[in-house]
């Protein structure tokens, strides 16, 4: 099964309609299955007003209020409509966080969701949950910053609300992810011990770790993306760019057909490679009709064995100190059909 890849586009329009209908561009182009944005309202999101927030931008350090920073990056229901008709007319699927239960029922209202998507800052927040899983729409959780218990009762509030198709991403909730936190094996770990499909959250610079989860079951995986990391804003330092996108997920999808078959066998390519490459037994020195062949007188050579009527060097023992019936020639190969 094809590995589902989320383009994460989170807040990296930075307000722009424009810069949000190229980013969906760029990640048709890049080959993504979903491009996915996130829904908000800046004052249900924002309790203090006085709040500031402090990120890496251009290089800098930048605070500023954090409600105004949302509110810049807020879009309209007309934004949001041209934005789903966008990705139909793209042909890529559309998806959105949806901050709260509001949030959730506008888009609802304007699209049909494939899946809804809920970050890990909201794993403990069962009321929304389960609000959210009583729609029956698959359900994507990711489960950064959580300690198993936490998983568990989301996983339980998500099923108590009737809906069990449940998808787990393992996340690591720091930009950019080191290697040493990665902890790829935790994967197979939520998927066995609470019963679900497991993606992963890809925090970390480049490919690498995304091929590592796909190797351990991942059925879905979700990476940041930006169209500049140079563009002002909080989020566009740490994301990929298009080309990296690109290579992104033509790296996965090189992996899941690596992965391949798991029985113990030549492939087909390999069943021509080995007449070439495989030693067979060959005449050393010219042998007469009626001498006995016996190991002074063969090598192990490679041949272009086509018939493959060559004997392997491990079968030596069964032809040993039979008589030749024809004159057989230095670096000829030995069949059966040339021994008494």
């Amino acid at each position: 099964m094809s590995t589902f890849i989320i383009a994460e586009v989170g807040v990296n329009h930075n307000g722009d309609l424009d810069i949000a209908k190229k980013m969906i561009d760029e990640a048709k182009k890049a080959g993504a299955d979903c491009v996915k944005f996130q829904t908000f309202k800046a004052e249900e999101f924002v309790s203090d007003v006085s709040q500031t927030y402090t990120y890496k931008s251009q290089g800098k350090e930048i605070t500023e209020s954090m409600i105004e920073m949302f509110l810049r990056y807020q879009f309209n229901k007309e934004e949001w409509i041209e934005i789903v008709e966008y990705c139909k007319n793209k042909d890529i699927l559309f998806s959105s966080t949806a901050q709260n239960k509001s949030d959730l029922d506008f888009l609802l209202s304007i699209t049909t969701l494939p899946f809804l998507k809920v970050g890990s800052d909201d794993l403990t927040n069962l009321e929304l949950l389960s609000y959210y899983a009583s729609k029956d729409i698959p359900m994507i959780i990711s489960a950064g910053m959580a300690y198993a218990y936490e998983i568990e009762d989301a996983v339980s509030t998500i099923r108590n609300a009737g809906n069990n198709d449940i998808t787990v991403l393992h996340c690591v909730s720091s930009y950019p992810t080191e290697a040493k936190d990665v902890n790829l094996k935790k994967i197979p770990v939520i998927r066995d011990a609470f019963n679900v499909k497991v993606g992963f959250s890809d925090h970390t610079v480049g490919s690498a770790a995304a091929i590592g989860s796909v190797c351990f079951g991942t059925t879905v995986i979700e990476k940041h993306f930006t169209l500049d990391n140079d563009m002002p804003g909080p989020d566009h330092w740490f994301s990929i760019n298009p080309n990296e996108l690109k290579k992104y997920v033509d790296d996965i999808r090189f992996i899941e057909k690596a992965l391949g078959q798991s029985e113990l066998k030549p492939t087909k390519n390999e069943l021509n490679i080995r007449k070439i490459a495989r030693r067979k037994i060959v005449v050393k020195v010219e042998i007469k009709k009626g001498e006995v062949l016996t190991h002074d007188k063969v090598t192990f050579k490679r041949i272009d064995d086509i018939n493959n009527s060559g004997i392997d060097p491990k079968n030596f023992h069964f032809i040993e100190n039979r008589i030749v019936k024809k004159d057989l020639l230095e670096n000829e190969t030995i069949v059966l059909e040339y021994l008494q």
